[in-house]
């Protein structure tokens, strides 16, 4: 079992379930105390980046990416 999961949403933000440390670019540490769920913004648009306001819904945001198929098992 994963201690940390992460789910794109299509159109929408990452999610982040398990215990994670999330850092800014100058290495201060974001305050998580109590959240096991965190939304990411994909969209850039956010007023509370990194964090998902969910305003992806009202600027028009396409990223419907899914993760590639596996190989096919060799003959």
């Amino acid at each position: 079992m994963h201690d940390v999961t992460i789910k794109t949403r299509e159109n929408g933000p990452l999610l982040v379930t398990g215990p994670i440390r999330l850092t800014d670019h100058l290495g201060n540490v974001y305050d998580l105390t109590g959240k096991e769920n965190v939304a990411l913004c994909s969209c850039g648009q956010s007023a509370k980046k990194p964090f998902c306001d969910g305003t992806h819904r009202a600027c028009g945001f396409i990223a419907g990416e899914i993760a590639p198929a596996p190989p096919p098992p060799p003959a």
